[in-house]
């Protein structure tokens, strides 16, 4: 009798899920090593990794240069030898920054910074090539050995070390061009220019494809290459509309060729963050406002009972002053480049309390067409919350709304109990600076006067915001404390923007692999914000793709499209031709320029310095009806109160700085900041459309409050800053906390590993996303429920 596993369709079967089996425990086995393999680079020192990996390259480099003259043989043998090269280059820059970062530290309990960051990225990759030679040379006489995949992972890392060796040189010249103990650049534009003149040309596809997010949590990297595809399908398909070519929905984020061809995705994305403007980053980034995929992120949301958009009117109304509540300010309608126009805020509430459901309030809801603002209210409503937060979103000043980022806020809401209001603030280009800081003041304003009606009391308050939200929560609160109205009782500010200044870093470096905030990108928002955004007639049907077109896209249309298919609402999502972009010509009036950024916007060819920063006398001007910060309060100031580059706070941390840059390094240029014979490789993309000269304006301290001076920011709350190591916008928070804490200001600073700028909208994507909104959460946690005072002595 015949075996049934011998034949038959039950032999097949059990031999079939004998294979698959082998397989599964083979890639488990593979993985369990893999991160054993990690575990154990991870606890060896910088020294043991390098000579760990120059003796595998070493023996590798050996095999195949032995194993005959073919090709694939010579190009192993010279990728193990690159690796030796560049190791060997490498630990002598990276031990040199390493030696001195910790003088870059707000606290010891703190130790997070640019240098500390380029380190890590360096060590990152060091450690994956490590991994990778080990694997090889385990398995190179193996037939199942996969000579073109080793290969090509083997050459794509080699370039990312090479351009990461570049960046610790660069680390260095910064050590040697800054004044001690400050991260960002102080001086001659000039030379900043030169700086980023050489930085931008570096070549940075090595960085978007088989490398992509190497030095990020595991758990993160899919989201980044499905978000790369995405991007250059994307990218492919705005370019296609440029020359009326039809586009099909299928291939959005399902592109073949740059799924399945690292080396093809990374040239596009270099090629796309250095040649397309801002409008095309605005349409991208406002893809999850269509209704289906913001829908599809609200499903995984928690359940709330209100969410209603209100538009706020125009309208001045009085505040009282802090100083003397018998007296009140005016709170002027915003004004800046359009004129009086109403303001939008989302009330977000677990619970329906008390207010929330009053005819006042209901005169003001904005419909959103056909979606839902609010589930079946409870018979019953909650009494008043005791606290307010008040959000501002986050989005590199052009893009998003409140409803980007409507999921964490319901999280929010309900482990907070207290109602969220998140304001829509205008979008630069189209509405540059000063609007959106108007706007935001206008709201907040509005929101400390009526808490009742948005179910709270309004005994607490605190501004919690995300990126350029984080900012903008900052110069907020300032312009409160100059008005002479009620601050916040505390801020809290995920990974913020503190200067708009195209000031270099060693933080900053990292955007030349950062996949979500690229340089060239973060310039051309900055640009946007500030009002330099030219418009050039040749790109007319580019800007057509602005966020007007998307967001402000009637629903009704945008279902009827869907119910067409999916390719007819994608060709109208990103349809250009035919349209052209609307620019207002409003005259200038002379009453929309009563703030100080409209006096300085007023004054372009007058660059601000660090000595015309200062307020003068703000708190005497509080008598007048309304506060006009007018360019008049700018006044000189010592240069105490105004260098916020801060010096060690022992000398004898800046004699170890000055023995570790010598005269000749001080002396040397940019360009002269690599070694003899070492060249890294340089982007064949052609020049980048990215201005090198930041406009005078993003000196003004509402616009970048790391240039504020003292007397402002002592104006400010207690400041809870939440920042990431590897964002490109890290220094800004380490700046900043110490400019705070040198003044004698509270403030914290939670700085969380292994994750990407904007982990907030990646919530609900991984365990390490959760923790660090629980993190942020409970920073609010502690503005809204301070702990008690201690007793007196």
């Amino acid at each position: 009798m015949e075996s049934a596993r011998g034949s038959g369709p039950l032999g097949v079967l059990a031999s079939k899920k004998a294979k698959d089996g082998s397989k599964s425990r083979s890639r488990r086995r593979w993985r369990k090593s893999k991160a054993k393999a990690s575990r154990f680079s991870h606890n060896m020192d910088l020294h043991s990794i390098t000579q760990s990996l120059v003796t595998l390259a070493e023996d590798n480099m050996a095999f195949f240069s032995s194993q005959g003259p073919g090709e694939t043989a010579r190009r192993l043998s010279s990728v193990f030898a690159g690796v030796r090269e560049q190791a060997l280059g490498l630990e002598p820059a990276l031990g040199r920054l390493l030696s001195v970062a910790h003088l870059f530290d707000l606290d010891a309990e703190t130790p997070a910074n640019g240098y500390r960051s380029l380190v890590h990225t360096a060590r990152c990759c060091l450690a994956h090539l490590l991994h990778k030679c080990r694997y090889v040379a385990s398995n190179r006489r193996s037939i199942f050995f996969r000579t073109s995949h080793n290969l090509a992972e083997l050459e794509a890392y080699l370039a990312a070390l090479t351009q990461l060796r570049a960046l610790a040189y660069y680390g260095q010249r910064l050590l040697a061009i800054n004044r001690p103990g400050g991260l960002f650049f102080e001086g001659d534009e000039k030379i900043t220019a030169e700086f980023l003149r050489e930085y931008v040309t570096l070549h940075k596809g090595c960085f978007y494809g088989r490398c992509l997010g190497f030095q990020f949590t595991p758990a993160i990297r899919p989201f980044l290459q499905t978000i790369s595809i995405g991007l250059v399908s994307f990218g492919e398909h705005y370019k296609r509309n440029e020359t009326g070519l039809s586009v099909t929905a299928s291939s959005l984020f399902t592109s073949g060729r740059f799924a399945i061809d690292p080396e093809l995705r990374g040239a596009e994305f270099e090629r796309i963050i250095q040649n397309l403007d801002v409008h095309f980053w605005k349409a991208f980034w406002n893809i999850t406002e269509i209704e289906v995929l913001s829908s599809l992120a609200n499903m995984a949301s928690a359940t709330v009972r209100i969410s209603r958009l209100l538009s706020l009117p125009p309208e001045a109304f009085e505040m009282p002053l802090t100083s003397d509540p018998k007296l009140t300010v005016t709170i002027s309608p915003p004004l800046a480049h359009t004129g009086p126009g109403p303001v939008l805020i989302r009330l977000i509430s677990y619970d329906l309390r008390e207010g929330q459901d009053s005819e006042e309030l209901n005169s003001l809801v904005k419909s959103e067409g056909p979606r839902g603002l609010e589930l079946r209210p409870r018979p019953q409503q909650a009494p008043r919350s005791r606290s307010l937060v008040i959000h501002i979103h986050g989005g590199g000043f052009v893009a998003q709304t409140s409803r980007s980022h409507e999921p964490y806020l319901k999280g929010w809401a309900q482990e907070l109990g207290a109602p969220i209001v998140s304001i829509d603030y205008s979008l630069a280009p189209e509405a540059p600076f000063p609007r959106a800081l108007e706007e935001c003041f206008f709201a907040y304003c509005w929101a400390v006067k009526h808490c009742a009606l948005l179910g709270s009391t309004g005994e607490r308050i605190c501004l919690a915001g995300d990126s350029a939200g984080g900012n903008l929560c900052f110069t907020v609160s300032l312009r409160a404390a100059a008005y002479g109205v009620r601050v916040p009782d505390g801020i809290m500010a995920a990974y913020p923007v503190t200067t708009l200044q195209s000031a270099a870093s060693p933080s900053r470096l990292l955007s030349i692999m950062d996949p979500l905030l690229p340089l060239s990108v973060l310039s051309k928002c900055v640009s946007a914000y500030s009002g330099a955004e030219t418009e050039d007639q040749s790109d007319s049907d580019q800007k057509a793709l602005g966020m007007m077109g998307l967001v402000r896209r009637d629903t009704s249309l945008l279902l009827r499209d869907l119910r067409l298919g999916a390719s007819s609402w994608l060709n109208s999502f990103l349809e250009l031709s035919g349209r052209k972009s609307q620019k207002s010509s409003i005259a200038p009036v002379e009453s929309m320029r009563r703030s100080v950024s409209e006096a300085a916007l007023a004054q372009p060819e007058c660059p601000l310095t660090l000595k015309e920063l200062s307020l003068k006398g703000s708190s005497e001007a509080t008598d007048t009806p309304e506060m006009s910060l007018s360019v008049e309060t700018l006044g000189p100031n010592t240069p105490s109160d105004v260098n916020f580059f801060l010096r060690p706070e022992h000398p004898r941390e800046e004699d170890e700085v000055k023995e570790e840059l010598n005269p000749k390094d001080r002396s040397q240029g940019v360009s002269n900041a690599f070694p003899e014979g070492f060249h890294p490789r340089r982007s064949s993309q052609g020049a980048i459309r990215m201005p090198l000269y930041s406009a005078p304006i993003v000196k003004n301290p509402f616009m970048s409050p790391l240039l504020a001076p003292d007397s402002m920011l002592k104006t400010l709350p207690p400041v809870h800053m939440v920042a990431c190591a590897l964002d490109p916008m890290l220094d800004d928070s380490v700046m900043f906390a110490r400019r705070l804490r040198g003044l004698g200001q509270p403030v914290t600073l939670r700085v969380v590993e292994g994750l990407p700028h904007g982990f907030l909208s990646l919530a609900a994507l991984c365990r390490e996303t959760r923790q660090a909104t629980e993190l942020c959460v409970e920073r609010i946690r502690l503005v809204l429920s301070p702990p008690p005072a201690a007793p007196p002595p």
